[in-house]
């Protein structure tokens, strides 16, 4: 009990080596679990089977031992990558008060198997220990996973009878996106109960007021806005974020791009430039062919340097994606066209930041079964934009940050497939429809 006040959790980071032995704990931490479950388990048995009350007595010393150790690596773990947070805090507590509670049990044991008058002391330190045990674990599931994770799919009926997860009314595109984007990713590791690196992402007035390291948001700022820059690193890097999560998508980190540009505003319902088509339902995406003839040079691709080609999923009929990340600059016209082989299969086309131009259009037109297509940040003016209006299955196009006009976005509008357009910081740059 005196832990926490020996070692006091000040939400700072602190050596590696507390790091590296604390993220032991979540491995060490099902050992006790497992067997303060079974110990009452086996003492009812030992009321037919006597030599199990031996077994029982044995692995709750073994519980107690697992126990200390435990807590000792989960609270190296917190101190040494600065962890705060109620949920912190709850489990901390929890993990103390179970391994004093075993040690307790220990004691009472002693009495009951005598057969002393005190003896009804233990069967009750042991149901409650099974109660404090189930209750550390939540919140130790909830840190891992998130404080929602059991009502995040919870019938509506239920929330509005429990009263949980109610959301704000506010209309803005702060509400119903970017927070939307934060508590789905973020939240479980910078909210109320876990709060990494002193940044909470779980309201508006936290975010802008940042963490240790300062602003994370620098309103009509992108490129000097932290968050922005740890969502857009490549996931092998140790400042991505959100660590050990899947990556936010492209259409994510276009909006908050967006809403930080035009001053990170809670209230502003609308982005300039984002939607410029009226929303229609997405059509069903079609399945492409089998491209099973082209998996050994879409391997060799994987381990070279440049664009590749990265399957969606398992099945070959979710397509491919075409990924230039590591391609940047060097990735022009000329190389978008050495994939017109794989054109039939490639369903996504990142080419946001590279060299291509308006020449592109018409390789692109190519790609039949195109969803969504990145050309942000490139040279492209719109001309001869009009050849996409062949791709039926095309549903997503940024064309931020480029020279598009309004004229030369004309004709996507007999596309009605087409949901998301996105023009800020372009000739083009207006409110939605």
């Amino acid at each position: 009990m005196l832990l926490p006040w020996l070692v006091r959790l000040d939400g700072r980071p602190h050596a590696d080596w507390e790091q590296f032995l604390g993220r032991f704990h979540p491995l060490a931490v099902h050992l006790p679990i497992g067997l303060i479950l079974l110990v009452p388990l086996l003492e009812v048995i030992g009321s037919f089977r006597p030599a199990l009350r031996e077994t029982a007595g044995f692995l709750l010393v073994l519980a107690a031992g697992t126990c200390f150790g435990t807590l000792i690596l989960g609270y190296l773990l917190a101190h040494g990558s600065g962890e705060v947070g109620a949920i912190v805090t709850r489990h901390m507590w929890g993990g103390i008060a179970l391994t004093i509670g075993i040690f307790v049990c220990l004691l009472a044991r002693r009495s009951w198997v005598s057969g002393a008058a005190s003896s009804y002391i233990y069967p009750l330190l042991l149901t409650c220990e099974v109660l404090v045990l189930m209750w550390t674990a939540h919140q130790g599931g909830s840190l891992t996973l998130g404080s929602n994770y059991l009502t995040e799919f919870m019938p509506s009926p239920i929330k509005k009878m429990l009263v949980v997860g109610d959301a704000p009314s506010s209309g803005s595109f702060y509400v119903a996106h970017i927070n939307l984007i934060f508590d789905k990713n973020c939240v479980s590791c910078h909210g109320s109960g876990k709060t990494e690196g002193g940044l909470r992402l779980d309201s508006y007035d936290h975010l802008m007021k940042g963490g240790h390291d300062g602003p994370v948001i620098v309103s009509g700022k992108p490129n000097e806005s932290m968050l922005l820059s740890r969502v857009t690193l490549p996931a092998t890097d140790k400042h991505f974020m959100p660590a050990g999560r899947t990556p936010l998508s492209s259409q994510e980190i276009s909006w908050i791009r967006a809403w930080i540009q035009q001053g990170a505003s809670p209230v502003v319902a609308n982005l300039a430039g984002i939607s410029l088509v009226a929303e229609v339902k997405d059509p069903p995406p079609q399945p492409v062919g089998d491209y099973g003839a082209l998996m050994p040079e879409l391997q060799v691709m994987q381990h070279e340097q440049g664009a590749k080609l990265v399957p969606v999923s398992r099945k070959p009929s979710d397509g491919l994606v075409l990924n230039t990340m590591d391609a940047a600059s060097s990735f022009g016209d000329a190389q978008l066209a050495q994939f017109g082989k794989f054109a039939p299969y490639i369903v996504e086309a990142e080419l946001g930041r590279t060299a291509v131009t308006d020449s592109s259009f018409q390789t692109l037109s190519t790609f039949t079964h195109l969803r969504a297509l990145h050309l942000e940040g490139t040279a492209v003016t719109g001309n001869g934009l009009s050849k996409l209006t062949a791709l039926s299955q095309l549903t997503y196009l940024n064309l931020s940050d480029t020279k598009v006009t309004a004229s030369a976005l004309a004709p996507l509008a007999a596309m009605k497939q087409l949901r998301h357009v996105y023009t800020f910081n372009t000739p083009a740059q207006q409110q939605p429809m």
